[in-house]
């Protein structure tokens, strides 16, 4: 069995997870840390009937900021897994940057290349970015995930793992293991799993950066040192440069320093017009260096990886946890095809070739905008990303091709496109025709017919459960086909409306 050297051990006291033998049933998907990756996964699974067991080897959740940027198509991803309401009433749009020098402020900047973008349109629900702090996003994702009867092993650490034809075995870190189908490493940019399965990381070429060593840090300040109106920017002579962002929903500020200094108070004095003794407290503190690497491939046999296991990004184009979180996206609902609706394995190859050059391209913008080569902007909403000429991409009809994210709309019932989609299931969506349909499995497919729409226009569309096009056509000509890799065994179909 590979061994994972310098892994943790769980607190003492710390109940293991539930295995077969306990009573508890043997997962179907291992996945390695409860991130923002790992939970979402999680959810995904859950609610496809998969058992999904999260192993993570701190005692609590992450209690920091970090990944404090929610781009848009994150959002529509988030409430497509049930927890859209709570993360808009704990976050806030990005703020205004306010920037700084000997103490007064000199300039503004749009921080996240999104200040000029208006409100909500028919097809883009959530035109622009939010801020959440990332301890707050995994707290409702682990919400969401207890809710729907999953569970997060704390202080439980993988030392060890083994793999064959029918599955994954790991060995816990307290001397117990687990068997199951599949083993998803969510375990960040140092990622044990990664280096056991021996996938290495690679920076993409033309895309290093300097790792300068960076501060980040949740502070709070003395009442009235800074307004919380303004995200404060103090670049410095030096090249040095610190930035002080409210954090919605708290009393805390996130620090970012270019910087080797970890005594937070004295950062403060020293990069910004703020005394030390306006930091009255600090509530989380790491240091960084930036670094740009995607692994060589996503998956060795039955071990995936994902987020921050799979692509390391700059935080300076707020596009790693967006990223890792629609990668779980992607995963979730091929693992839910081949486990419960008989799908071949194969299906998997499709989770690298999809995900791998998205990444990448994400990686690159990242990179850019830490060297200040680019500005923060549309690309970084992701909305425009897509699978177009992907092994699951077949067609096109009206204004839309295949690997296309599916617009939004409103329907005539008061409901909106994104009502329909939301759940686990496929959509087949008829545009401005009744051309008749064949049979498809109700198990996981959902019919509905709507009049024209101008941003579909017409043709039919079979919606993934991810929210992409992966086949359209102006008849259905291959159409059965295409969804027999999906599994299932054709039957009546499922009619929503």
């Amino acid at each position: 069995m590979t061994s994972l050297n310098n892994v943790k051990e769980p607190a003492p006291g710390t109940a293991a997870p539930g295995t077969a033998a306990s009573g508890v049933p043997a997962p179907d998907v291992v996945v390695v840390g409860a991130g923002p990756t790992g939970l979402a996964l999680a959810i995904d699974l859950t609610r496809r009937g998969v058992h999904a067991l999260v192993l993570e080897r701190s005692d609590t959740l992450f209690p920091g900021s970090r990944g404090k940027g929610l781009q848009p198509r994150t959002l529509e991803v988030l409430d497509d897994l049930g927890v859209g309401d709570a993360v808009l009433a704990h976050s806030a749009t990005a703020l205004m940057g306010r920037i700084w020098q000997d103490g007064k402020p000199v300039g503004e900047r749009d921080m996240l290349g999104d200040s000029g973008i208006g409100g909500p349109t028919d097809t883009e629900p959530h035109p622009r970015a939010r801020l959440l702090p990332q301890w707050r996003t995994q707290q409702i994702l682990f919400e969401r995930l207890t809710a729907l009867g999953g569970r997060v092993a704390f202080g439980t650490a993988l030392t060890g793992l083994a793999q064959d034809s029918a599955g994954v075995t790991a060995r816990l870190s307290d001397g117990s293991e687990v068997r199951a189908a599949y083993l998803v490493a969510a375990d960040g940019g140092r990622s044990l799993v990664r280096q056991a399965v021996g996938i290495a990381m690679t920076a993409p070429s033309g895309e290093g950066m300097a790792p300068d060593p960076m501060l980040v840090a949740d502070i709070r300040l003395r009442p009235g040192a800074l307004d919380r109106d303004h995200w404060h920017l103090f670049p410095g002579e030096d090249g040095g440069f610190a930035a002080l962002c409210p954090l919605p929903g708290t009393d805390d500020y996130q620090l970012v320093a270019r910087t080797d200094d970890l005594d937070v108070p004295a950062v403060v004095a020293a990069r910004t017009h703020l005394s030390a003794r306006d930091v009255t407290e600090v509530r989380w503190a790491s240091d960084f260096r930036p670094r740009a690497a995607m692994a060589d491939r996503f998956r060795a046999g039955r071990v995936l990886l994902a987020g921050d296991a799979a692509h390391v990004h700059s935080p300076a184009g707020g596009q790693g946890l967006n990223t890792s979180v629609q990668d779980a996206y992607n995963l979730g609902w091929k693992l839910g095809q081949i486990l419960r609706h008989g799908a071949d394995p194969a299906l998997l190859h499709t989770y690298h070739h999809e995900r791998a050059p998205v990444a990448a391209q994400m990686l690159g913008l990242s990179t850019r905008i830490h060297r200040g080569e680019e500005e923060r902007g549309k690309a970084g909403r992701q909305l425009g990303l897509g699978y177009r000429g992907g092994p699951l991409s077949e067609g096109s009809a009206g204004a839309l091709e295949a690997g296309d994210r599916a617009p939004d709309g409103p329907l005539p019932d008061g409901r909106r496109l994104f009502d329909l989609f939301r759940g686990p299931h496929f959509t087949l969506l008829t545009v401005g025709t009744d051309i008749e349909l064949p049979p498809v499995d109700a198990k996981f497919v959902r019919i509905h017919r709507i009049g024209g729409y101008e941003p579909y226009g017409q043709g039919v569309f079979l919606v993934r459960p991810d929210g992409y096009v992966g086949w359209a056509g102006e008849d259905t000509a291959g159409l059965s086909r295409y969804l027999a890799r999906f599994g299932g065994s054709g039957g009546s179909a499922g009619t929503g409306g």
